[in-house]
């Protein structure tokens, strides 16, 4: 057993045990599916925790989305924001493009929402699957480098925070001395202006 399998394994578990009625694993064909619709692969250990463990229903406090269907969904959520993200408001002067809402850079996917219009978003471009949090409540124009911030640098790490209660998001986190908030995203000035 690797120990990603032994990280699922946990989660199975941990999943099993707080929700009652677990959604259906995702299968082979609707995780085609979503990355046809989304245009690029899923991280592979997030395409594992969707086919092995649910689609979603699981997780940190509001829990990951489905991957697809009615309501929101992970791939739902992605197509929305790319699609907000490149709308304009009308230029206030000639030659100047104002965006409403801030940039959502390629291949980021939106996994779960912290409420407030805050998402934690899987990274399926990093071979780690970086996990971020997408915060623009203090957005004020342009691309949005500020609404980034690197939650773990890995989905794995992210995945074993939760199962050990060690999150920023855990209630009574910032109490702790080994609290660390997450931290500006260095590459999202790049990501955002090539996506």
């Amino acid at each position: 057993m690797t120990d990603v399998d032994g990280v699922l394994e946990r989660v199975a578990s941990r999943a099993a045990s707080e929700v009652d009625h677990l959604p259906a694993r995702a299968s082979v064909d609707q995780i085609a599916e979503a990355e046809k619709r989304l245009g690029f692969a899923l991280h592979p250990l997030l395409a594992r925790l969707y086919g092995e463990v649910a689609d979603g229903g699981f997780g940190p406090d509001y829990r990951l989305f489905p991957l697809l269907g009615p309501g929101k969904s992970a791939v739902g959520e992605y197509l929305a924001c790319r699609e907000a993200s490149t709308s304009e408001e009308t230029p206030a002067e000639p030659g100047e493009i104002v965006l409403e809402h801030p940039r959502w850079p390629e291949g980021m996917l939106p996994v779960m929402t912290w409420g407030c219009a805050m998402y934690a978003a899987i990274d399926c471009s990093d071979k780690d699957g970086q996990v971020l949090l997408f915060d623009p409540n203090s957005y004020a124009g342009g691309p949005g480098e500020g609404c980034w911030f690197v939650d773990s640098p890995s989905l794995r790490e992210w995945l074993e925070t939760w199962l050990a209660g060690t999150g920023w998001f855990e209630m009574g986190a910032d109490e702790r001395d080994d609290f660390a908030e997450p931290q500006p995203w260095q590459q999202a000035a790049a990501r955002l202006s090539a996506g």
